[in-house]
C-alpha cells in the first residue's frame, strides 16, 4: 500500500504537526506535555491550516492525521440534509451518526436534532490550531465523543505584535471566489480578534452553487497574571444547492442554513493548580427545500428546523504531589447541557406550519449532567499512570458510567510506549426517537470499548510515532424492519504511522498511513489511507505539495457494494512580492483523477485558485 502512495510524485510537509515536547489540553483540559498523555492527540498549528489558503479547517486536517476522513461532493461547500458530504470518519466510526465530536474551545458543537457536525461551521479564520484526539474521550466530554475528538483552539494574538491585519483574496475554477479579512489587536491587557469571510462558487456541476458569508470576534482580557476572561462569537450563513445524483438529479433542491455559536469564559492559572468556568451555545436555524425530480411538478412546502445546545462548564485541575519526578495531578469538572431542538414544514405559499402526519415533525427538550474526575501520576521519570471516570445522566436515557485508564512508560528520554483503555457512548439522537416514522423512543445509548497500544519516538530532526488500536462495540442503532433498534455491533481494528523529518532549512517531509479492517462495513471509512510530502522555503518563495491515496473507500455495501480507490496531488506555491504582500497559487486533483467519494456524486478533475495575501 505504501508502495502505491509512493509512485505518486509528491511534495508536502508540515512542521509543526509533531513537534518535540509538545503540549496540548485536548487530553486532559489543562495543558499538558503530550508525552505524558496515554492518549493519542495530533496537532495541526496555524501556520500548517493557513499555508494552503483553505477556508475550512477539514481539508487539511484530514491530509495530517491518519484515520480522519472526510466526505466531500464538490470544490467548496458540504451542505446539509439528503446528498451532504462534510461527513467525518475516524477508525471506522463515523460523525454521521454523531459518533465523532467536534469542540470549539473544549465546548460541544452539534446538530440538536440529528445530533452531527456541520463541517461549513467550522472555517480556519478561527482556528489557532485543531487538537484530533483519536479513540474514545466521553470521560471529559460526554455523549458524541465516543470514537474522538476534534477541537478548534480558537485564535488570540501574539505577544509582541498591537495591531495585525490580514487580508486574502482569491478567484479560480468554476467561478469560486474566497476571501477573508482579520484584525488582531492587543493593548496592554486587552486583546481582540475580529474576522470576517465571504466564499462562493458555481462548483462543476448544474445546481450546485455555494455562498458562504460570516465572522468570527474574541475579546479577552488579563486581570493578572493569574485570571484572565474573554468572550467571543462565531457566526456563519451558507446557501447550497443539492444537484442530486448524476442518475437522479433534482431540481430546486435548495439550503438556507445559519449556525452560529457565543461564549464566555473565566480561566484562571496558578503555579500548581488552573481552570476555567465557562458557559456556550450553539445554535442553528436551517430553512430547506426538499427539490423534484419533476422541475415542472414544484415542492410546495418548506422543511424547517431550530435547534441550540446550551451548556456550562467548569473544571479545575490541581497539582497534589509537586516533587519531581513523582508529580501527580487530579482534575475535577461539571458539565450541564440542555439541548433543544424543533423540526417543522411550512407552507411555501402562505408560511403556515403544516400539520404533518407520520411524526414528520417533532419538538424535544433534553437535559444532561455529568461530573468526571481523572488522576495522572508520574511515578518516575519513567512512568506515568492515568485513570478518570465520568458519571452523565441524561434526562431521557438515563446514568451512564464512563471509565478509562492507562499508562505511558518512557524507556527512553525521547521515546515512550502508550497503552490506553477507554470507554466511549452516544445518546441517541431527537430524529432517531421521535422524528418520522423508524423513530423509537426506547433507544439506549451506544457503546463501545476502545483498546490502544502506541510508541512514539523522537531522534532530532526525525520523529515518528506507530499506534495498534481494537474497538468492539455493541448497543449500536440500526433500522430494522422500518424501526430503529440498538441492535448493530462494531469490531474495528487497525494501525496507524506518522513521521516528520526536518531536512534542513529549507526542507521538511511527512508521511502519514492508517490501515483498517472492519467486522461491518460502512460507507466512506477507507481501508487504507495514506499521505506523503515536503514543504519548501527559500527567500521570497514557498512551496507545498502533497499526495493522498485512499484504497478500499466503500460508496455503497451490501448486495451492491461499490469501492473507489484515487490518488490526489495537491499544490500551492507562495511567492513574497513586498514584506507585506505575497501571491498565492493552490491547484487541486493535478493528476485529474477521476473519482466519488459519494456515491453517484463525481469529483471535479484538476482546478486552480489564485490569489493575494496582504499582511498591514
Amino acid at each position: 500500500m505504501f508502495v502505491a502512495i509512493a509512485t505518486c510524485l509528491s511534495a508536502y510537509g508540515q512542521k509543526d504537526s509533531i513537534v518535540l515536547h509538545e503540549t496540548v489540553v485536548t487530553g486532559s483540559r489543562s495543558v499538558t506535555d503530550i508525552r505524558h498523555l496515554p492518549m493519542t492527540v495530533t496537532v495541526v498549528g496555524n501556520e500548517t491550516l493557513t499555508r494552503q489558503h483553505q477556508a475550512s479547517v477539514l481539508p487539511t486536517v484530514m491530509q495530517q492525521v491518519p484515520s480522519l476522513f472526510v466526505t466531500s461532493r464538490s470544490i467548496m461547500g458540504y451542505g446539509v440534509s439528503t446528498g451532504a458530504a462534510g461527513g467525518i470518519n475516524m477508525r471506522g466510526i463515523t460523525g454521521g451518526a454523531g459518533q465523532i465530536l467536534v469542540l470549539i474551545d473544549g465546548h460541544p458543537q452539534y446538530q440538536g436534532i440529528y445530533g452531527h457536525p456541520i463541517s461549513d461551521s467550522y472555517q480556519t479564520l478561527m482556528a489557532e490550531r485543531v487538537e484530533v484526539l483519536r479513540g474514545p474521550a466521553s470521560v471529559l466530554y460526554g455523549s458524541n465523543a465516543m470514537g474522538g475528538v476534534i477541537n478548534i483552539v480558537t485564535r488570540r494574538p501574539a505577544y509582541g505584535k498591537s495591531v495585525v491585519t490580514d487580508l486574502t483574496v482569491g478567484a479560480g475554477s468554476y467561478g469560486t471566489v474566497q476571501s477573508e479579512i482579520s484584525n488582531q489587536v492587543r493593548n496592554g491587557r486587552f486583546t481582540s480578534t475580529v474576522t470576517a469571510q465571504y466564499n462562493r462558487t458555481d462548483n462543476h456541476r448544474p445546481r450546485m452553487g455555494f455562498e458562504q458569508y460570516g465572522g468570527y470576534m474574541k475579546l479577552g482580557y488579563d486581570f493578572n497574571y493569574n485570571w484572565n476572561a474573554y468572550v467571543d462569537a462565531n457566526l456563519t450563513h451558507f446557501n447550497a444547492s443539492y444537484p442530486g445524483s448524476t442518475d437522479k438529479p433534482m431540481y430546486d433542491a435548495d439550503q438556507w442554513i445559519t449556525r452560529g455559536v457565543v461564549s464566555a469564559a473565566i480561566e484562571n492559572h496558578y503555579r500548581r493548580t488552573n481552570g476555567a468556568l465557562s458557559v456556550y451555545s450553539n445554535f442553528g436555524r436551517h430553512k430547506i427545500d426538499d427539490g423534484t425530480t419533476d422541475p415542472a411538478k414544484p415542492t410546495a412546502r418548506y422543511f424547517r428546523s431550530k435547534d441550540a445546545l446550551t451548556g456550562i462548564s467548569w473544571y479545575q485541575s490541581y497539582r497534589i504531589i509537586d516533587m519531581m519526578p513523582t508529580q501527580g495531578r487530579i482534575t475535577v469538572g461539571f458539565d450541564y447541557q440542555h439541548i433543544y431542538g424543533n423540526a417543522y414544514y411550512t407552507s411555501k405559499e402562505t408560511g403556515e406550519v403544516l400539520d404533518t402526519p407520520n411524526k414528520q415533525s417533532a419538538k424535544s427538550y433534553r437535559n444532561e449532567v455529568a461530573g468526571y474526575i481523572d488522576y495522572r501520576q508520574d511515578l518516575s521519570s519513567w512512568l506515568t499512570i492515568d485513570a478518570g471516570v465520568r458519571v452523565d445522566h441524561h434526562s431521557v436515557t438515563g446514568t451512564e458510567w464512563v471509565p478509562q485508564a492507562g499508562l505511558v512508560v518512557r524507556p527512553l528520554l525521547t521515546g515512550e510506549v502508550k497503552a490506553m483503555v477507554s470507554k466511549g457512548f452516544r445518546n441517541p439522537t431527537m430524529r432517531e426517537m421521535y422524528l418520522y416514522p423508524p423513530s423509537n423512543e426506547e433507544l439506549e445509548p451506544e457503546r463501545i470499548w476502545n483498546y490502544e497500544l502506541s510508541w512514539h519516538h523522537r531522534l532530532g530532526a526525525f520523529n515518528y510515532g506507530l499506534n495498534l488500536y481494537y474497538i468492539k462495540g455493541d448497543n449500536m442503532i440500526q433500522t430494522v424492519e422500518r424501526k430503529n433498534v440498538n441492535t448493530g455491533e462494531i469490531e474495528n481494528y487497525g494501525a496507524e504511522l506518522e513521521a516528520a523529518w526536518r531536512l534542513n532549512g529549507h526542507w521538511s517531509v511527512t508521511t502519514n498511513h492508517s490501515v483498517l479492517h472492519m467486522k461491518n462495513k460502512i460507507i466512506a471509512a477507507p481501508e487504507y489511507k495514506g499521505f506523503l510530502g515536503a514543504n519548501y522555503n527559500s527567500g521570497k518563495w514557498s512551496a507545498t505539495a502533497g499526495l493522498q491515496y485512499i484504497d478500499g473507500l466503500y460508496t455503497a455495501i451490501g448486495e451492491n457494494a461499490t469501492k473507489e480507490n484515487f490518488c490526489l496531488l495537491n499544490a500551492t506555491v507562495s511567492y513574497a512580492l513586498t514584506q507585506g504582500v505575497s501571491l498565492w497559487v493552490r491547484g487541486e486533483n493535478l493528476l485529474a483523477q477521476s473519482y466519488e467519494i459519494n456515491l453517484g456524486y463525481p469529483m471535479p478533475r484538476a482546478t486552480l485558485m489564485a490569489g493575494v495575501h496582504v499582511r498591514f
